[in-house]
């Protein structure tokens, strides 16, 4: 067991590291399995879930809105940046599910941006192919036609 004292000053220092950067369940244990006491470090996430300062739901929310501001990606390539970050599968498909529609016209709009990038410089088979490989849906790549 351990003191109130050791679970406060090892919960300060997961503290600083979430409100440093939003962090996910997974990137917490990862970071802290070798210092903290597998006991404490369980009771601590606990506390700060509770808390609302871990919540792998509203991390997702706010990774995919950063996505979708700076990036073109595919619905699979989020899903796979987000599986990295060890969130679990279920929380993942859970989000993609609600936000589908969303995600497809983000997904088109992507498609579209990347076309119009490097249309000049290859054809449009060679462009469609590099779109299926990124794992976009060939419902939503559209190339135009001359």
């Amino acid at each position: 067991m351990y003191s109130l004292e050791e679970f406060d000053t090892q919960k300060t220092k997961v503290l600083k590291y979430i409100l440093y950067k939003k962090r996910t369940e997974n990137e917490i244990r990862t970071k802290f399995s070798k210092e903290i006491d597998e006991e404490l470090l369980n009771d601590i996430i606990d506390y700060l879930k509770e808390a609302k300062y871990i919540d792998d739901y509203e991390y997702i929310e706010k990774m995919v809105r950063q996505y979708m501001i700076l990036k073109n990606m595919s619905v699979k390539e989020i899903e796979y940046k987000l599986y990295s970050k060890g969130i679990d599968k279920k929380i993942i498909e859970q989000y993609i599910d609600k936000n589908r529609e969303a995600l497809n016209e983000y997904e088109k709009k992507s498609a579209k941006n990347i076309v119009n990038k490097k249309i000049s410089s290859k054809d449009k088979e060679e462009i469609k192919l590099y779109l299926l490989r990124k794992g976009y849906k060939s419902d939503n790549i559209e190339l135009e036609e001359d």
